[in-house]
């Protein structure tokens, strides 16, 4: 019996030593044998991935070279779970350096995914701080972000870039393929970061703009200033140069900040100085007698018989005072800003050389301003199915038609600029990653009115404003400029109560530097453009011709004006 149950103890003893020798014999074939180089291909196989190889993407500057959009790194910090050997100690590390809870570290490097994103994007500091720690399974991969040093300033002028790294709205969208330069696809490991030897890419270009941080600066301050003393809603500050065409300032309120475009209410991604058409009031009156001076419907010294009230197409027009003026100079129709003035102009003109003059100043189509999101206004025209003979009337002091405020300006612009009406934009130079320079150079996009019509036009404007002692004079200046008062649109007629108040202008009258348009929606202080937008535009351009360094008028040269 005792030797029956000696063997049997020989036997399990036997077979265990076999089955030990076995597992001793797969240990060692795992660590020092061919199954290594097996298991090493799968591990890095579980935390290789396709990166995109981004080059720097240029930079944005002002025309003075203040640094509007640049690059900075942030970072994107993970794990491989299967990598990390010391889970307690790894997770005590990063929960010190990362602030972030030491059991949720923990419970992460449990997950049976390859990997694990901690965070992103991570600051710069606490990126820099986790690759010190040097720690098995912890990757930190830079990220290259788009800054804007102003934060908020010039916002819907320069737009954004997304985690994507594509440009939205602004310059930033428009110009994308050139400020994202080019690149190509490479195979990259977390775990370390470094590239395959396929990756091939070129700088983006950089942009120097049109405008002026000082005077963008001016009118963004301006423009809130406005809003909290009128009590508007919002408001647009536009200026630029009617010469060249030149963008030099763009503000808009409320604006955000691109820096924390994901945080951001998406409405306020869009310009309203170019995507928000309105009916534009009586500032329209500006080009409705420029056309009529044009056509020699009327000159500078002409008069017309003011009853206070027309009749067109089945409706009546009234003065906004419903007042009668009797025998009235085309200067006091500008200055008193009378609609049955402008529609008895209209009539004379006609509905084919009226709407063709419209269209020759800009109106109705975008002009192609190098802006992401520029729409164009509406204009119904004769042969359209929703014009009424009534509209020619309504049309002529700017109800019925919209305009974007850039349209606007632009129109005004080729008053100041004798008649010729030029492209805006807002990108003066374009410097390529070898330092090559391109300049933009001023596109005229045609005459809109002879150069005696618009001289004419300038005096009489500058004159109207004089005799009507307007907020919006500037002292030592000669300014040309028209009020505007629209009502807004509501289903079946005009709200009664609510309006957008403007005032656009130039100067000096001269040799115009600056065209000025001040739009505020919805004002509570006053309806009326006179009484808030006029005197916005005084504040403004009086400090606006300190920072273009404009002298006072010389009394000589405005004599000789003609």
């Amino acid at each position: 019996m005792h030797e029956t149950l000696s063997r049997r103890l020989s036997f399990v003893s036997a077979i265990l030593l076999i089955l030990v020798s076995l597992i001793v014999y797969r240990l060692v074939s795992l660590q020092f044998g061919v199954d290594t180089a097996y298991f090493a291909l799968i591990a890095q196989s579980e935390y290789r991935y396709q990166v995109l190889i981004r080059p720097p993407r240029g930079e944005i500057y002002d025309r003075n070279e203040v640094l509007l959009a640049t690059n900075t790194v942030e970072y994107e910090i993970g794990m491989s779970p299967v990598l990390i050997y010391d889970r307690e100690g790894t997770a005590g590390a990063l929960a010190e350096v990362m602030g972030l809870p030491y059991d949720e570290l923990l419970e992460d490097m449990s997950s049976p995914q390859p990997y694990v994103l901690l965070v992103r994007p991570a600051p710069a500091a606490m990126g820099q701080a986790v690759m010190e720690l040097n720690l098995d399974g912890i990757s930190v991969t830079p990220i290259s972000r788009r800054f804007y040093p102003h934060g908020a300033m010039a916002s819907h002028v320069l737009g954004f870039v997304g985690y994507d790294d594509e440009g939205y709205y602004g310059i930033e969208g428009f110009y994308n393929e050139i400020l994202k330069g080019e690149v190509t696809v490479g195979d990259q490991s977390r775990i370390p970061f470094e590239a395959t030897g396929s990756e091939s890419w070129r700088s983006g270009s950089d942009l120097r703009l049109t405008i002026v941080s000082e005077i963008q600066y001016l009118a963004e301050d301006t423009l809130a200033r406005a809003l909290e003393e009128t009590g508007a809603q919002s408001g647009t500050i536009l200026v630029l140069d009617p010469r060249t065409g030149e963008i030099l300032a763009m503000a808009n309120r409320p604006a955000f900040d691109p820096n924390r475009f994901y945080s951001q209410d998406t409405a306020l991604f869009t310009n309203p100085a170019i995507s928000d058409p309105y009916e534009p009031g009586s500032t329209l009156k500006v080009l409705t007698m420029a056309i009529a001076l044009e056509t020699g419907v009327v000159e500078p010294d002409s008069t017309y018989e003011d009853t206070g009230v027309i009749e067109i197409g089945g409706i009546e027009v009234y003065n906004w005072d419903r007042q009668a003026h009797g025998v009235t100079t085309m200067t006091d129709l500008l200055g008193k800003s009378l609609n049955v003035g402008a529609a008895t102009l209209a009539l004379r003109i006609g509905p084919r050389r009226f709407y063709a003059g419209l269209e020759d100043f800009g109106l109705g189509e975008p002009l192609g301003i190098d802006l992401q999101g520029e729409v164009g206004g509406t204009l119904r025209q004769p042969g359209d199915a929703d014009w009424h003979e009534s509209d020619l009337a309504t049309n002529s002091f700017g109800q019925g038609l919209t305009v974007t405020p850039l349209q606007l300006a632009v129109a005004v612009g080729a008053i100041a600029n004798e008649g010729l009406i030029v492209q805006p934009h807002m990108v003066s130079q374009r410097i390529a990653p070898d330092g090559t320079v391109t300049d933009f150079e001023p596109t005229v996009l045609g005459r809109a009115v002879s150069q005696e019509t618009a001289r004419q036009l300038s005096r009489m404007l500058a004159n109207a404003l004089e005799r009507e002692a307007s907020a919006a004079l500037v002292p030592g200046y000669t300014i040309a400029g028209k009020t505007g008062t629209a009502e807004i649109p509501i289903p079946g007629g005009y709200d009664p109560d609510r309006t957008i108040a403007s005032f656009v202008g130039f100067g000096p009258v001269s040799d115009p530097r600056f065209v000025v348009l001040i739009r505020l929606d919805q004002p509570t202080s006053s309806r009326w453009g006179s009484e808030t937008a006029a005197p916005v535009f005084s504040y403004f351009v009086s400090r606006l011709v300190v920072l273009m360094e404009i002298p006072p008028d010389d009394p000589a040269a405005l004599a000789s004006t003609p």
